[in-house]
């Protein structure tokens, strides 16, 4: 078996040397046998028992000085010392670069192609060496569609839950948008009290321009007899032309089934289902429930109210990276090139009476600012007030205007229009940047997406809040019991992870806030956020200062939930400064004395 061991580790070996390998060394060729056991893999399922312990032999990378330390698995290890020491020289380009490389090799050289070749760092071994994650302080995410939300997958979750348990509400009448099926109508009719006399009607809906008389020939062809004109139901046969001639489509329904309610019209159910199908196919999707002696009840399986077409719920629709849910205008970024409001007001905390709108400045431009102020107290406009000052009502005023002035939006107008004029393009370009999209709010996606709503709550509602009240929101969420069966998973996931932002000192950030614009330090711990949401198990966590930028009192909360990924049966190698995180560690390994070489 050593001898099939040693083979393998020379042609490793070799393939080091065709590669071009710097670490290739000729004498350790006398020494295969040795390396091969001290790097044989985990063989708990043949017997033997899984090292406790992770070794690392003889590193030298950077300023480390041929390095042997144990590290103990499934426990809270903290490494410290001072600044330039070698802490990541052994944590990040030592352990962490050896179990990627690792991880690399294992790979079949197809894939191999495809990723950066990774050198093998400058250590003589490392047993009982386990998959490794890093968490580093570094902001790697540089597009501007990447936000908190995506980061923490929290967004993902969020998606679904409004599209599965979300409530369409029309923003006419503020009632819920309803969708019938065939089962539906089938339920209704058959729990009608028994002995009730019961029509299924379907209103005329031909093909347009096609005279009434036409329409009534092809449904004879059909097979239908008979149609419902006001309250009168008469054969197609018996209507002659000029009975037919005035008369406009709507004012046709369509008799589709008759029936008499009985005690077993359960067992009629498939009947009436084909017949509803049929009234919704003839009709494009409306039919009427005519109650002989009570009333006529309309059914419709369009998702439509007062006059409005809706978009039915799905994920796709809450999705600022899919084309069918973004904002067409701004394309899913929340901002485009527009009028610049902080180049307009460079100074908020003068008044429009004392020049803060720098467009309406000059000798000219000043007549725009005269009609404001002349016509202010006809709608009580503070003219005074600095603009920083102003209400969220007062600061839009001046953007959209009213009767009496014409506002900021109208302006710039003006001034495209006269833009075949060099100055007025020159006075545009001063004012022109980014800012808000005007039609999503900066919300990003499509603004009928607002319109379902969860706890009279929309989607880019909960995006903008801090988490720390959208952890209280969803701890009061009221649910009804379809409601909750759909949700119960989602919003487990969607609370342990607000749970754990809260845990690690982010409760200030909103899930809609830029990946871009995050710390090292924030980033770190949202990441952090995101791997316990995996549950991982036996592998190996590699944090870099994760207290950074981290207020003392949430201290506390870090080390509960480091903990909380040692105890999923993980190790957890920290490189920290923080005197609560060492305290609460397992095992310290201090580098030192000093920094570099003597170290």
């Amino acid at each position: 078996m050593k001898e099939i061991l040693a083979v393998n580790v020379k042609r490793n070996y070799t393939r080091y040397l065709l590669l071009g390998s710097p670490y290739f060394c000729p004498q350790h060729m006398n020494e295969s046998v040795t390396i091969e056991d001290k790097q044989k893999p985990d063989q708990s399922q043949s017997g033997v028992a899984e090292p406790a312990n992770i070794l690392i032999k003889g590193a030298k990378e950077h300023n480390l000085n041929d390095v042997t330390v144990k590290i103990p698995k499934n426990k809270l290890v903290v490494v410290t010392g001072v600044s330039g020491s070698g802490k990541s020289s052994l944590i990040m380009d030592t352990l962490y670069a050896e179990g990627q490389r690792r991880y690399v090799e294992s790979l079949s050289s197809y894939a191999r192609q495809f990723l950066t070749r990774m050198e093998k760092p400058d250590v003589d071994y490392i047993e009982g060496l386990c998959p490794a994650i890093a968490i580093e302080q570094k902001v790697t995410t540089r597009t501007s569609r990447s936000t908190v939300g995506s980061l923490t997958e929290i967004y993902d979750y969020l998606k679904l839950l409004f599209a599965r348990a979300g409530r369409t509400i029309s923003p006419v009448s503020g009632q819920p948008v309803k969708k019938h099926e065939v089962a539906d109508v089938v339920d209704f009719i058959v729990g009608l009290p028994e002995n009730s006399k019961v029509q299924l009607l379907a209103p005329l809906h031909g093909h347009k321009g096609r005279p009434v008389q036409d329409e009534l020939d092809l449904l004879l062809q059909k097979g239908f007899t008979r149609v419902v004109i006001g309250e009168q139901m008469v054969r197609i046969e018996d209507l002659t032309e000029a009975e037919v001639k005035p008369l406009q489509k709507e004012e046709v329904l369509i008799l589709i089934d008759r029936y008499v309610i009985k005690a077993d019209m359960q067992s009629q159910a498939k009947r009436i289902g084909d017949s509803v199908q049929t009234a919704f196919f003839e009709s494009e999707g409306v039919c009427y429930v005519d109650v002989v002696d009570d009333k006529r009840y309309p059914f419709s399986n369009k998702f439509e109210l007062d006059g409005m077409t809706f978009e039915e719920p799905t994920p796709e629709l809450f999705s600022y990276n899919n084309p069918y849910g973004a904002c067409k205008r701004c394309e899913g970024f929340g901002s485009i090139i527009g009028i610049d409001e902080d180049l307009v007001f460079p100074n908020k905390n003068l008044s429009v009476y004392d020049d803060a709108i720098a467009c309406w400045r000059g000798e000219k431009m000043q007549e725009w600012k005269h009609q404001l102020v002349r016509n202010a107290i006809q709608f009580d406009f503070p003219v005074h007030r600095s603009i920083k000052d102003l209400t969220e009502e007062e600061y839009q005023l001046l953007w959209e205007g009213n009767s009496y002035f014409s506002g900021l939006d109208e302006f710039f107008s003006y001034l495209e229009e006269k833009s075949y004029k060099i100055q007025y393009r020159v006075m545009l370009s001063r004012y022109r940047g980014r800012t808000q999209c005007p039609e999503c709010k900066g919300t990003r996606i499509r603004k009928d997406a607002n319109y379902v709503k969860i706890n009279g709550r929309s989607i880019t509602e909960l995006l903008r809040m801090p988490v720390e009240e959208l952890h209280a929101f969803f701890q009061q969420l009221d649910l009804d019991d379809y409601q909750s069966q759909v949700a119960d998973r989602i919003l487990t996931e969607v609370n342990n992870r607000l749970g754990v932002m809260l845990d690690v000192g982010l409760g200030y950030l909103s899930l809609n806030r830029l990946s871009n614009t995050l710390s090292g330090g924030e980033t770190q711990r949202i990441n952090l956020t995101r791997t316990l949401g995996s549950n991982l198990t036996s592998s190996l966590y590699i944090l870099d200062e994760p207290s950074i930028g981290l207020h003392p009192k949430d201290t506390d909360r870090l080390i509960r939930v480091l903990q909380q990924l040692r105890d999923l049966g993980n190790t957890v190698v920290v490189v920290e400064h923080e005197e609560e995180i060492m305290r609460a560690a397992d095992h310290i390994i201090d580098m030192g004395p000093e920094a570099g070489i003597h170290g």
